[in-house]
């Protein structure tokens, strides 16, 4: 029998109601459904146990179609007014296209056909299970996105987003710089804004620059500002961003982009407080709180001599490092639901839910673009929705299609077996996936010192993996 179908006594049962006019299949039923861990009980008639739906709760109905009375079609469209919540098996003895169709259209969650094997039946009340609790998870986060505070797109109830939470409001109203780390799309400047947010500085400016979007004269002017005629376009003195964010907290996003020798001012002035602007003779004092990000592997960087040691232990005071939404669990759903709130009040249409074959594609995907991915395929698929709840046809393509690929390191074909030098290939390309490409990271999974991992990708001709530094700045920016 299935593992799953078998409660524990720390568990609260599951109430099924069985309902057939053969007292001796109604029995059949209740008692295999009890020897498996459920809290079966029966009726013999569709009137009788509507009158029990109404007042008590249960978890799943398994219901035969042809009774006396009300039939088990009507039981089921009854139901699905006035307890949506409540999942229907329907078993019958005639499995046409006609009868299934009117079965499905009553709002049964699944149906059987008679004579069927015992464990069909479990399978089938398990299924309905998890969709019951399902569908109860996606109504319950609609409502937390409903009272949701204004740092809405860090929803998330996950041990690794409370995590960040956290740290964020420990350090918030400190003046420690603080370093944030995570793939591209994970969130980083909202951690950022936060921590302005939740300070004293709060109603100081909050100023961001993305330090790979420009070339280093640009973002040395950017920074520290520059005097009239310093250079053929100074047609101006500009006091810079370090100067304008007085008071408040300058956001240097991508700082492991930054060229080696703007490193070097980037550190005297966080080290000084000072700002000397390109042309200038004079230095000009600042008071704004530093916050970095990056999505690269920086400690590689370091390694490699791309980026000054000494500026890295000067930023990375405290490191909130952002996990990969493919590590949030059900975060993804209150996520989903925050941005299909979000997107469907900006485009005038009544999308209020996800289906619950929805959310299941949702939360099997991957999303190697994190959660800008994410928004992007919810924005995209309230703009194709035509019902009231997002369905799995509205989904982008690689999110309805996407299947799981796993290593596999075992079969019952002899000759898909493979040694051990090759199973140590695939968990370590698996791992490097996993933390996307931080090499930092995947050392510490594995076990082994960085020097090893690196020997390690060559090794196993994981090339893209073992240069990923230097090809990291072709990606997309956080």
């Amino acid at each position: 029998m299935p593992t799953s179908a078998v409660a524990t006594k720390s568990e609260v049962l599951k109430r099924i109601l069985v309902v057939d006019d053969e007292p001796e299949m109604a029995k059949v039923i209740e008692q295999a459904l009890l020897r498996r861990g459920y809290a079966a009980s029966k009726e013999y008639d569709a009137d009788s146990a509507w009158e029990r739906l109404e007042r008590e709760d249960f978890d799943v109905v398994v219901t035969d179609i042809n009774m006396h009375g009300m039939n088990g079609i009507e039981l089921t469209a009854r139901i699905a007014r006035s307890r949506q919540d409540v999942p229907v098996i329907v078993i019958t003895a005639f499995g046409s296209i006609e009868t299934a169709t009117a079965v499905l259209r009553a709002g049964a969650f699944d149906f059987l056909t008679k004579p069927f094997d015992i464990e069909q039946l479990v399978i089938a009340v398990e299924r309905a299970l998890q969709n019951r609790q399902l569908r109860d998870e996606v109504r319950r986060l609609r409502e937390e996105v409903a009272r949701a505070k204004p740092i809405s797109d860090m929803l998330g109830d996950s041990p690794a987003i409370r995590k960040v939470h956290e740290t964020t409001s420990r350090v918030a109203d400190t003046e420690t710089t603080v370093l944030v780390t995570g793939e591209s799309g994970t969130g980083k400047e909202l951690v950022a804004r936060a921590l302005h947010e939740q300070s004293k500085r709060k109603n100081g400016p909050f100023v961001a620059i993305n330090c790979a979007a420009m070339p280093e004269a640009l973002l040395e002017s950017e920074l520290f500002g520059h005097v009239k005629g310093s250079f053929t376009d100074a047609r101006a003195t500009r006091k810079g961003l370090f100067v304008e964010a007085d008071g408040g907290t300058l956001f240097l996003d991508e700082v492991g982009e930054m060229p080696l020798g703007m490193q070097a001012r980037l550190l005297r002035a966080l080290e000084e407080r000072v700002v000397r602007p390109v042309g200038g003779n004079g230095e000009t004092p600042f008071n704004a709180r530093i916050v970095a990000a990056t999505h690269r592997d920086i400690e590689s960087l370091v390694e490699s001599g791309q980026f000054r040691e000494d500026l890295y232990y000067r930023i990375n005071v405290v490191q909130v490092a952002l996990p990969p939404l493919r590590a949030r669990g059900g975060d993804v759903l209150a996520l989903a639901q925050h941005f299909l709130r979000r997107h469907s009040g900006a485009m005038g249409k009544s999308v209020t839910g996800l289906s619950t074959p929805a959310a299941e594609r949702l939360l099997a995907y991957a999303w190697p673009g994190n959660v800008r991915e994410l928004q992007n395929c919810i924005e995209r698929a309230v703009a194709l929705a035509r019902f009231e709840d997002l369905s799995v046809d509205d989904l982008p393509p690689k999110v309805r299609d996407y299947k799981t690929s796993f290593v596999v390191v075992a079969t019952e074909d002899p000759t898909d077996l493979v040694t051990m030098e090759e199973v140590e290939r695939r968990y370590i390309q698996r791992v490097m996936e996993a933390v996307g490409e931080n090499k930092t990271q995947a050392a510490k999974v594995l076990g082994f010192d960085r020097t090893t991992l690196y020997r390690k990708l060559v090794r196993y001709n994981l090339v893209a993996a073992a240069i990923g530094d230097a090809t990291d700045d072709c990606g997309e920016r956080s």
